[in-house]
Formats: structure tokens, sequence, C-alpha cells
């Protein structure tokens, strides 16, 4: 904000914004009526055109829906005076009637359907009776409709009226008998049909929904209708009770039909215990009938005959997973939990869901049932807050917080807030906060308040037990947050006063910054609250600065750079919001500090810790003014110190200082536009990418505040005139800035174009390119009145225009991008060639860059024509076929015309071009290697396809068959470049040498290393001559001339060698561009719904050509850059086809998933499969085809793909299979690795490990290799991406608990390995005898750490795998010894350490035994010495405890020091 403006002044800058922000556009439908209807207003409406028949009438005749809304709300006013004659004559009835209609007409979504609601909800009184005969009469023709695929609507306008629609309410009651039995018949005819589409996903997805609406709903009606039970089921054969029936039996099956969405499964849950509320009586008993349903206990004796029939599945003892989860969750949601209404019964209810629930966690692992696991459950504790508020004494027992539910509820706590999914995260901090407040409601009311809290023994042991985890678990802040929420945050302090410290020490690791921040915000507010709430003066604010900002400061001088940089990010503009009074002792503490540390180029100093302050404190609106800032707090030298100093991050927080502001009309200075040039000046070659990132987005920022402000001076200099004598208008006439405005960006295009000379660095270049895009996007070119200050097209004369072009020439493509995107921006008029002859050579030398032999030039040629496409002037080359096609054109966009034309004469050439050169590829590819590589051109073809809107298409009959030849270019091109890029060796195929003796000896080892596929290219060594006589010979015939060609090498022409790279470079480079070719194709071009139809280009038989193209070159190329790229291609391809309405298409990509793993598991020697490079590209393959299908659904693919791969990857005693069990590990391992799939993979993670440890004690070693590459996969996907230089850093490992609650079939598996591992670890014989997954068991297990948090309620115990691990201490391999130490810690309770340690020590020998071993000894001391370190690292008790252990400890180890000091060499290893 500038100083001295008035207030009548910001008003006309308020209302000149409210002007030039374009204001969204509401589109409306309009509303349409029948012709019956249309006539029946024409013949009512009178002259005068008063009467409402005539309002109607006008309001429908218009297409403007808005402009409708405005008739529709004239309605209530023109009837409240027809209600002062006190007549409802047949016009207004025949009116009411066809508002009806209209309203009935109207979708859902339409605006005009709520309008005309509200309207007819206020009608006079005097007319309601009419129109709810009238709605009613409508709503019953609507029930009649029989066409199913109406139905959606039918049920879309029940729910209308059930909304906030009074009118329509009534009218749903008068019909409740016909609207239930249309809900009944819609649900079952959806749900025959959905039955009839399996397969086919886009209508039954559809279909899906409409069920979905349906039982929705159902569940409304029987909600929203008053008193239901009491007015329409007390007959229970009547037509309502028996549609009622037929409902809860409906939604009884969808309950348990897996092959529904979950989310109709979640509803129907919901309905089935609605209708039981409603149907079932007595009321009280309806606790007890639930829980023999959840508890699987039904007596069916006792239970009415109806409801047997209805829900009979639901009284067996077979009921899934999933059927119990959503009948919870149902029952909490239906139930009135309020007040202790349903009474003792409600309360076993309570405990008996919940115990349910316990027992689904434990065994449900898909990732969306673990997920609504995790919402009931929370769900399930708002549930006992409320019945607690009432509740009998023996039910506080049960849930306060030492009670067994609660402890499980913990326990479930612990073990998913580490889960990689952030709902079911969020879901664990819910139930911890609502496990406090059901503690707090379990206590007497005095000790209720968090006074009494804090003192409370459960309160205090779960404060410092969270104290005690370690500061790498999320979920840790997030139950911290709670605890201060209900306790405050003295007590905390009181126990762990440092903690300010600790948790910001921890923010340089960035997955955790936002969980600290957030801590620290809840902390510090809630700190600062207590603080004043307890003081009387201001001197409290001294106590908060020591305790919150002192830390900060200290970060923000000493820290490391990714520390201080998320300090600033997150906690500092937190903190000031919470306390801006704060920046000033900041500023006084840092400025003081400046003058002595001001860094250097490895550090920020007090003087960084200054500008980030300062920077953080303006663009959050906590400095009102800049100048006041620089006047005030800061010095002009140390801003210009600040801009050209070492550390980068203190420019860029200068700079930030300069440019940002929390608002964007704020004027910027002329000092701060001086300071701006003298940063550019020296900042432009950053050698470092985020910080060009940086300087580009913060001068964008400037160049939109200079905008925008812009247009307040504009403003303002217009009223100023009016306001001569107003002395608190700006001192600076407004024209005086806006030239300044106009000098200073003059004076920035011409530094950045200085800076575009030839031979400039690529950080220069980009900076500048950059800089000069935002200028041209932020000032753009005026339209209407609005002004510009600043356009950058007058400062672009030929010669910087010929600069930019220029850039087209370096070889990074981001500054071709960056040129040609602003190329783009410019206006016509500065960009356009009037020169022919210039436009003809830039063309002729974009063709012939197109076929360079060096990669970066195909982009070159790429962007140029690209941007040559944009001309209105084609070279004269093509002008002729230009001309005769321009008469047929007609009128339209001719600018839109001239660049869809362009394009086609662009890419008929480059395909002419390009057929000339597949033709001579065909008979010489080493030709074409050397002179024209092909890919060139195909690339410039896709770029100019990716940018046209090929949607829109307006040629489309001239673009069918160039798309047709496209395509068969493709096919020919490829058909040349496969055999190399197919074969079992592509890397060195082509000789190099140039003498005869050297191709001799070539001839003979091509000979021995034959690959499967045959052709010439592979069985003859070829030596090429110049480009224009090659010597295509048979090697028989060329050898004897090589010495003849050495003696003219001199007189004649040089030999030109052909390189195994240069073929090799060809070959996938083109494999790559035609892969990216057709997948842009089936991407951006439409698809002919029929044969016959016009407005598509792409056949149905050309896509089915083109994935049968995909499927042979990924599944037969060895090259991995010729199969990863056309892996991109097919990617697009089966995107289009999931959602592609042909179901033949459809069916494609599960087509090809069946064929390729059926011959996966056929293992036939005559396939073409590649079982070396990790399977080539047939994960890959298998990728694509599984990544593609839609997320919301089954995922069915995924499903039973897994299932038959896992059943591969196994162990086989047949030999012939081991190629089958290598290519599904290895697709294994591609799909774990898929970050797609999500946590739809999650569940196949233990099959995968146990495949992956019993593989690796295959014989073979193909089978071990690809056990060991999916094993490591799988580590990373279990425990994370490795975040630190530990190997065993406990950023990438889990609590036992938490690891066997996420994977409980690994419990039994590695149990069982361990035990065999550490039976043959060490034989009495004293044989050597390695187990070979020793490693990986161990590897696992030493991933695992204990916690505090460990409780007793899970089921899988840790100590069974105890002794197995010790005896893996023995092991003869050293590694094997340190990892069983490693391993043994997590599985010892804290309580057991001093005892597992005094077992240890007494297995060590005594001096009088004779035979022992050295390799023992060692093990156990390492298991000893680890158990010790864990004990002292984790501060499980107080030093008193510790100290009682080492005592113990040293009792024990005194009586073995003998060994110490026997000599070694007397010991048997």
């Amino acid at each position: 904000m500038f100083v001295g403006v008035s207030q009548k002044g910001w008003l006309l800058l308020i209302l000149f914004k409210m002007g030039v922000k374009k204001k969204k556009e509401m589109q409306v439908t309009a509303l349409t009526i029948c012709h019956q209807d249309l006539e029946t207003l024409r013949s009512l409406a009178d002259v005068e055109g008063k009467n409402l028949a005539s309002l109607l009438l006008h309001c429908v005749q218009l297409t403007d829906g808005v402009s409708q809304i405005h008739y529709v709300k004239q309605i209530v006013p023109l009837l409240e005076k027809a209600d002062k004659n006190g007549a409802c004559d047949p016009t207004i009835r025949s009116c009411l009637d066809i508002l009806a209609g209209i309203y009935l007409s109207l979708s859902v979504k339409n605006p005009l359907k709520k309008v005309l609601a509200s309207s007819l909800d206020g009608l006079p009184e005097f007319f309601l009776t009419e129109a709810i005969q009238s709605f009613t009469s409508r709503l019953q023709e609507e029930l009649n409709t029989t066409h199913l695929y109406s139905y959606r609507k039918v049920t879309d306008n029940i729910s209308s009226c059930m909304e906030n629609f009074d009118l329509g309410r009534a009218g749903v009651n008068n019909l409740l008998k016909n609207v239930l039995h249309f809900l009944q018949k819609s649900l079952i005819e959806i749900s025959e049909e959905n039955r009839k589409f399996a397969g086919n996903h886009i209508v039954q997805t559809q279909l899906m929904n409409d069920l979905l609406v349906g039982t929705r709903v159902s569940v409304m009606l029987v909600q929203k209708i008053q008193d239901f039970q009491r007015i329409h089921l007390k007959t229970s054969g009547s037509p309502t009770w028996q549609s009622m029936c037929g409902l809860l039996s409906i939604f009884t099956k969808f309950l348990s039909d897996d092959d529904l969405l979950q989310t109709i499964q979640s509803t129907s849950g919901l309905a089935v215990i609605l209708f039981i509320k409603a149907m079932f009586h007595p009321p009280e008993k309806i606790p007890d009938l639930i829980s023999s349903l959840l508890l699987r206990s039904v007596d069916c004796t006792s239970i009415p005959d109806w409801f047997l029939n209805c829900c009979r599945s639901l009284c067996c003892t077979d009921v899934s997973q999933s059927t119990l989860l959503f009948l919870c969750q149902g029952t909490l949601t239906m139930l009135d939990w309020q007040n202790g209404n349903m009474g003792l019964s409600g309360e076993a209810l309570l405990l008996n869901i919940v115990h349910v629930l316990f027992t689904l966690s434990s065994q449900i692992k898909e990732s969306t049932l673990e997920l609504f696991l995790s919402r009931i459950l929370a769900s399930w504790t708002n549930s006992a807050i409320h019945v607690l508020e009432s509740s009998s004494p023996s039910l506080k027992d049960s849930l306060n917080g030492n009670s067994s539910v609660v402890g499980r509820l913990l326990e479930y706590v612990y073990t998913h807030w580490e889960h990689p999914l952030d709902a079911l995260r969020h879901q664990t901090k819910i139930i911890f906060r609502n496990i406090l407040q059901m503690h707090q409601l379990t206590k007497e009311k005095s000790d209720s308040e968090a006074s009494g809290l804090a003192t409370d023994r459960f309160i205090c042991d779960l404060t410092e037990s969270l104290l005690r985890l370690e500061w790498h678990v999320k979920g840790k802040y997030a139950c911290l947050g709670c605890l201060v929420d209900y306790i405050g945050i003295g007590h905390i302090l009181a126990l762990a006063k440092t903690i300010p410290s600790q948790i910001l020490e921890v923010m340089g690791d960035q997955s955790l910054v936002p969980y600290a921040s957030d801590l620290l915000e809840t902390m510090f507010r809630n700190h600062k609250s207590h603080l004043k709430s307890q003081a009387v003066d201001s001197t409290w604010i001294d106590e908060w600065h020591e305790t919150w900002v002192s830390p900060l400061l200290f970060i923000l001088c000493e820290g490391n750079l990714d520390q201080k940089s998320y300090v600033i990010d997150y906690y500092l503009p937190k903190l000031l919001n919470c306390s801006p009074e704060s920046l000033s002792y900041m500023v006084k503490i840092l400025q003081t500090s400046a003058d002595a540390k001001t860094g250097s180029y490895n550090s920020r100093g007090a003087l960084g810790a200054l500008m980030a302050c300062l920077r953080t404190a303006r663009a959050h609106g906590h400095l009102q003014s800049a100048t006041d800032a620089w006047r005030n707090l800061v010095s002009s030298a140390r801003i210009k110190q600040g801009l050209i100093h070492q550390h980068c991050q203190v420019r860029i927080d200068t700079l930030g200082l300069l440019c940002e502001s929390n608002r964007s009309t704020e004027i910027v200075s002329m000092e701060e536009m001086q300071w701006i040039q003298f940063f550019i000046t020296y900042n432009l070659n950053s050698q470092s990418p985020g910080v060009r990132q940086q300087i580009c987005s913060l001068l964008k920022k400037l160049f939109c505040r200079i905008q925008e402000s812009s247009q307040v001076l504009y403003k303002l200099e217009q009223s100023r005139s009016k306001h001569e004598s107003d002395n608190e208008l700006p001192k600076q006439h407004p024209s005086v800035s806006l030239q300044q405005y106009k000098n200073f960006m003059s004076s920035i295009c011409n530094r950045l174009f200085e800076a575009l000379f030839p031979g400039s660095s690529y950080p220069t270049r980009f900076s500048a390119l950059t800089i000069l895009g935002s200028i041209a996007e932020v000032f753009p070119v005026p339209e209407g009145q609005v002004q510009t200050v600043y356009q950058l097209s007058h400062d672009i004369d030929v010669g910087r225009f010929q600069t930019l072009m220029e850039c087209f020439t370096s070889t990074f493509e981001e500054v071709k991008i960056l040129a040609f995107d602003l190329l783009m921006k410019l206006p016509k008029t500065v960009v356009q060639f009037q020169d022919s002859e210039k436009l003809q050579g830039l063309f002729q030398a974009a063709l012939e860059l197109s076929s360079s032999t060096k990669p970066y030039d195909c982009v070159t040629a790429s962007y140029l024509l690209n941007f040559l496409i944009w001309q209105d002037a084609l070279p004269s080359s093509l002008s002729a076929s230009l001309q005769t096609q321009q008469a047929a054109c007609g009128d339209g966009d001719k600018s839109a015309i001239v660049v869809e034309r362009n394009t086609l004469m662009v890419i008929k050439c480059l395909l002419e071009n390009l057929e000339e050169e597949v033709s001579q590829a065909e008979n010489s590819l080493l030709q074409a290697a050397a002179s024209f590589p092909l890919y060139g051109r195909v690339h410039c073809i896709t770029g100019a396809l990716q940018r046209l809107s090929l949607n829109s298409l307006r040629l489309v009959s001239e673009w069918r068959p160039v798309v047709e030849k496209l395509l068969l270019m493709s096919y020919r091109l490829s058909a040349v470049v496969s055999p190399v890029i197919q074969s079992s060796s592509p890397e060195g195929l082509i000789p190099m040498d140039t003498d005869s003796e050297s191709a001799s000896r070539l001839q003979t080892i091509l000979s021995e290393i034959q690959p499967r596929d045959t052709n010439d290219y592979f069985t003859q060594a070829k030596i090429l001559k110049e480009r224009d006589s090659f010597d295509l010979e048979d090697l028989n015939a060329s050898v004897p001339n090589i010495g003849a060609s050495a003696e003219i090498k001199g007189k004649e022409r040089k030999t030109c060698d052909v390189t195994a790279q240069m073929v090799l470079v060809c070959c996938w480079r083109s494999m790559k561009e035609v892969a990216l070719l057709l997948g842009t194709l089936c991407q951006l071009l439409p698809m002919q719904s029929m044969p016959e139809s016009s407005n598509g280009l792409l056949t149905v038989e050309q896509v089915k050509e083109i994935g049968d193209y995909f499927k042979q070159h990924l599944l037969q190329s060895r090259h991995r850059g010729a199969f990863e790229l056309a892996y991109t291609g097919f990617v697009k391809l089966t995107e289009i086809l999931n959602r592609c309405p042909s179901v033949s298409l459809q069916k494609l990509p599960e087509q090809w998933l069946w064929d390729v793993l059926e011959e996966i598991k056929c293992s036939d020697p005559s396939s073409k499969l590649c079982a070396t490079r990790r399977s080539a590209g047939i994960p890959f393959y298998i990728q694509a085809l599984l990544a593609s299908e839609p997320k919301k659904g089954k995922m069915d693919l995924l499903k039973i793909t897994m299932k038959e791969l896992i059943t591969l990857a196994g162990p086989t005693d047949d030999s012939r299979s081991t190629v089958s069990q290598v290519h599904a590990l290895n697709i294994l391992r591609a799909l774990f690795r898929d970050t797609r799939l999500g946590e739809n993979i999650i569940p196949y993670v233990a099959d995968g490990a146990k495949a992956a440890i019993l593989g690796f004690t295959s014989p073979v070693w193909a089978v071990r290799n690809s056990s060991t590459l999916l094993f490591s996969t799988l580590i990373t996907r279990i425990f994370g991406v490795k975040r630190g230089k530990d190997e065993l850093s406990k950023k990438n490992r889990m609590t036992g608990s938490e690891f066997f609650s996420r994977f409980p079939e690994l419990y039994p598996f590695l149990l069982q390995q361990l035990e065999a591992v550490a039976n043959s670890v060490d034989s009495d014989t004293g044989e050597l005898n390695r187990h070979p997954s020793m490693f990986l068991l161990l590897l696992v297990l030493g991933r695992l750490y204990p916690s505090p948090m460990d409780g007793t309620y899970s089921a899988l115990s840790m100590a069974p795998f105890i002794p197995f691990i010790m005896r893996c201490g023995r092991s003869p391999v050293y590694r094997s010894r340190e990892m069983a130490a490693r391993a043994l810690v997590p599985f010892v309770m804290v309580d057991e350490i001093p005892a597992t340690i005094r077992t240890l020590l007494a297995k060590l020998p005594n001096c009088t035994d004779q035979c022992f071993r050295q390799n023992h000894i060692h093990g156990t001391l390492l298991q000893v010495f680890h158990l010790l370190q864990a004990c002292t690292d984790s501060k499980y008790r107080l030093n008193a405890y510790f100290q009682q252990l080492l005592a113990d400890v040293a009792v024990c180890t005194r009586a073995k020091l003998w060994l110490a000091e026997r000599s070694v060499s007397s010991l048997t290893v």
C-alpha cells in the first residue's frame, strides 16, 4: 500500500478491481416444455400479457437460462396479487400443472431447478393444495416410466423432491407406495442389466452409479418421511410393507455382492440397518438382533419370518468380512446413540461392534477395506463418546484408559499411524483424540478438568511413552498435538523443557517438516494463551520468546541448509502470524549478530537469517510498507550486501524481500527498482537450477505487481483532476510512476537481450529467456480499453528477433522450448516473415536438420518447423499445393485454418522425404545410419501433431489419407530397424574394423555367437565406404578389396566407417520415435465410433494394428532404450482403450494380457520372449496393461494376474518351468515398483516376499538373480525409499508389531524359514553350512525395531523368534553374526532385556569347558552389546534402572573374563 491515498481513491481502486476481473459467467441450460404444454400456455395467455400463463410463455420462449431465472422469480409476486382476488381459476391451475412438469424435466444440477423449487415453496397458502395435486399427478406419470435408462432421471427427481422442497416432499408422501414400488423395480432391473454387461466397464460404471443413487434415495426416503413406521407399516401385508421387504432383500443381496462397487456395499449396509430399525418390532430388541448378526449367532427360531426371508444370507455363519464391516458401519450410523436411548442392550452392542472391528482389523488387508475400517473405528469412538455422556458405570469401566478396549484402540493407532495412506493416518489421529475424550468422560467431574487430566496416571504414562518415541515417527506429532489440546503445554514442557529445540532439529527431514511445524504451532499457540491468561503485565512475552523464538534464531543462524529452508518456509510464517510483534525482537537480535557474522559461501550467517525473517514478514503482511521496512528495520547497504552475498539463499531471500508482498497492487518504489537492476546484473548466470527457478519466479511476482499497480495508477491519474486540493493524494504524480515503470522494464529487457549473445552459457540463456517469457505473459497485448504500462514487442527489433531465432541452435532443449514459447507469445506483427526467400531458407534448413546424424539437430528442426507453421506464408516449394486447396476452405477462423493447413502440408512434405529414405534404408540400413537417420523426420511429425488440436480438425477428409500413410510408413520403418533391436545382442552387431584381418576374425566370432534372430546384418561383417558408394557385397567379395581401398584412400575418396554405435542409435531412436508417434496418434486423434462415420480419423482396425505392433516390439525387443520408449506409447494406447465406448476395443487389453500370460506359462522353447535382460520388455508390457485398468473398479485384472504370477514365481521341481519362474519374478518386480498401482499392490507383498526368499535357494543362477532383485524392490516397497546414508536408519524401519500387523502371513513363514536356517547354521561336526536365505531373513528382521508403544494385545508374539535368531549368531560369516545381533533387539520386550542378557552371558563357555567355538562367543557378545545399546538409546527406564542393569551385567561378565585372557590361537573358530 502506498502512503497517502484517500478513502475515495481506494474506493475507486476497489471498484476498478471489481471491474477488470472478468466474472465467470454462469452457464444455465434453458428450460423447455412439450408442444402440448406450449399450446396450452398460448391459449391461456391474456392480451395484456400480465397473467401467469403469459409470464410462463415469455419465459419458455427465451433461450438464455439466466434470463429465465428472473422470470421464474416473478411467479410468487404475481400469484400473491391473484390471491387477493380469492379465486383459483383454471388458468392458474393449468399453469401450476405445467410448472410441476417443468420442475421434473430439469436436470438435477440445473440452477433453474433450485430456483423453481424455492418459488414453488413460496406459493400463497391458497394455491398449495392445487400445486400439490398437480405435482402428485406429474410425479405419478414419471413413476410409470418403463425405460430402464430413464430410471436415473426419475430417481434424481425423487431425491430433489426430498431435499429442502416441501411441495415435492408432500407429493412423494402422497405417492409413497408407488415410489417404493418404483425403487424396488428399478433396482432389480438395473442390477440385472449390470450383470448382462459384465466386462464392459464403461456401461457398468454408469449402471452401478444408478444403483448407488437408487440405494441412497431409498435411505433418504425412510429417513425424511415423518413417522414412517407409525403411518405406513401398520399392516404387514400392505403394499408398502411388501415393497419394504423387497427393498430390504435387494440391499442384503447388494451387501454380500463383491462384484459391486464398495460404495454400493457400504450404502447398502446403511440401508439394511435403517430398514430393520423401521420395520422390526419391538424396537427395544433391535440392539440384541444386530448383535447376533454381527457375532454370527442368530437364533432363527426367535426372529420373524419376514426378517429371515429378507436377510437369510446375513443369518449364516459364513458372512464375508466386507459384509460384517459395512453392517458395523450401518449400525453406528443409523442407530440413535445419543443419551443412552438404547439402554444396556445398546451398550452391549457398542462393545460387540468394537470387538468385531478388532477381529476384522487383523484379517483385512485390502487397502480400500482398511480405509473403511479406520473410518468405522473412528465413527465407533464418536458413538462411544455419545453413549458415555449418560452411560452405566460398567461401560465407563470398560472404556476407561486402562481398559482392554482402549488398549486395543491404542495398539491400532500405533500400528497404523505410519500407514502409507494419508486418509488412514488421519483417522488414527481422530481415534487418538477421541480416546482422550472417552477417558475424560469416564472420570469424575473434578478429575476431568485440564489440570486433573494432567496428573491422571493414564495420561501421564501416555505422555511419557510418546515423548520416549523417536522423532522420526510421524504419528507422534499428531498425538502430542492432541495431548496439548487436552492437557495444555505446561505439563509437557515440565517433562521435556527442550522439546521446541528437539522438534526444530528434525525439520531438516522434508518428510517430517509438515508434522513438526503443525505440532509446534499447536504448542506455541497454547503456551501463549496460557501465559496471557495468567500474566498481569506484558512480561510474559519474554518467557514465550525464550521458549519458542530463541531456538528458531539459533537454527536460522547455525542450522544446516535444509533445516533452515524448511524452518523458514513452514515454521516462521506460523510464528509471525501468531505473534507479529515478535518481528522487532527478532530483527533487533539479528541486526546485532549480523555485524559480527555476515556469513560465507557455506553459511547464511545472521544476515541471511535477517533477510529470511523480513521476507517472510513482508510476504505475510506484517510489514505494512516497503519504505518503512528499509528505513526502520534494515539499511540500504544491508540490502545490497544481501543481493550479492556469497550464499545463494541469502540472495534469494533478499530478492524475495523486494519482490513479494501480500498485496499484489503495492506500488514498486524507485529504490526497489534500482536494487532489482543491481541484482540482475550479477545473478543471471547462477549454476544452480533451483536458484534459477526461484529467481525467475520472484521476478515474475514483481512484474505482476508492476502490472496490477499500474492499473491503479492509471485509475488515479484519471481521477486526479477531481482531487487537486486533496492533500491525501500521493505527492508523486501517477504519470511519473508510470514512466518509471516503463523505463525500468525497458532497461530490464535490454539487459536480458544483452545476455543472449552468441556463446553465452546455458544458465544465462535459461534465466534470460524465462524472465522474458514472464514479461511477455504478464504484459499482454492490450485488448479493448485496458491499458498496459509496457509491451515487450515494442522493444524487439530485427536484431533481437534474430537473437531469439538463434536460440534454436542451442544444444539444450530447454533453451529451444523457452525461445519457441516466447516467440509464440509475441504478436504476429513482430514475428511474421515478409521475406519469402528467408522463409524458404529456414524451411530448407529445418528439412536438412531433420535428417542430421546428430540427435539434437532433429529437435531443433522440430521447433523451427512448428514456428514456421504459424506463419501465414509457406515456402514456395509448398505454395502451389496450398493455393489449390485454399479455395475449398471457405470462411471461418482464418488463423486456425491456416495453422491446420500448414501443419498438414509440412507433415506431407516430411512424409514424402521419409518414404524415400525408408526405401533406401530397406536396401541398406548401414547407409541410412551413416547418412540420413530416419528418426529425425518422425520426431518432427510427432512435434507438429502435438501442437495441433486434433479433436477439432476442419480438414478431416484430407487428414485421413495422411494418417493412414503415417501408420503404414511407421510399420515399414519399424520393420527395417527391428531386426537390430530384437537381436540377442543389439549393442555390437556391425564391426568397426577396416582391415581384412580384423574383419575375418569378427566373421569367426559372429558365426560362433550367431543370434537366434537370423538376418544378414548379423552374419556378415560389413565395411562401409564413402556415402555415395556403399559396398554391399558379401564379405567374401569385400575382404580382398580392402587393400585396394586402402591404396586409393588418399587419391580418390575417404573410407567411411559405420560403427555399431551408429547403427544402434539409428535403430533404437527410430523405434522410440515410431512408438511416440503411434502413442500420440492414439491419444490425440478422434476415433471413428462406426466404420462409416465421418467424425474420426482412426478406425477400429487401425487401433488394433497399433496394439499388435506394440505387443510385438515390447515382447521381442532386447534394447532397453527401445522397449522403454515403446512402453510410453503403449501406455497412451491402453489408457485410450479403457475409455473407449467400443466393447471390442475395451476387451483388447484383457485379451493381450491372457495371451502373454499363457505364453509365459507354456515355456515353449521356440518362444521369442527374452529370458535374459531381466525379461526385457515383458514386464513393461504387463505393467502398461495393468496400470491402465480403472482404479475405481475392482481391479480384477490385477488380482488375477498377481495370483498367476505368484504361482509361477514359486519354487518348482520341473526344470522346464525355470524360464517361466524367471519371467514371473521379473514381472513382479516391475509391478511392485509401479507407483500407479498404489496400495492395490500391497496385499500381494507378503506372497512376493515368500517367492523371493524361496527363489534365493534355487540352484539356478537366473532364478536367484531375479529373486534378489525382487527382494530389493520389496524392501523398498515395505520400508520406504532410503532417506539416509545409514543402511539401518530408523527412517527406513518399522516396529515389529506394525510389520506383522500389516503382513501377518509373513509371521509363520519367517518363523519357519528362520528355524530351518538356525538348524543348519552350525553343525556338531564342524562343517561349514551356509544357508542361502539367512541373509535375506536377517535383513528383514534387522529392519524392525522395538517401540515403547508395543503392547500385549497382539496375537503375534515375538518370543518364538528369539532362540532361532540367537542361534543364527553362531554363523561362521561375520556379517551374518552382526545382522543376527541387530535383528534380536526388536524381538525382546523391554522388561525381558535383563533376563535375556543374563541368559546370553550364561551361554558363554566356562574355563573348565574343553570344546567351544570363537564364532559362538563373538556372536553372543555382539547380541549382548546391541541389547545394551538399544536399552541406552531408547531411554526406556530411569537412570537407576539402567545402573542396576549394568551392575547385573558386570557380575555375569566378571565370571567370563578368562575368555579375554585366553590365547585366541588355541580356540576353535
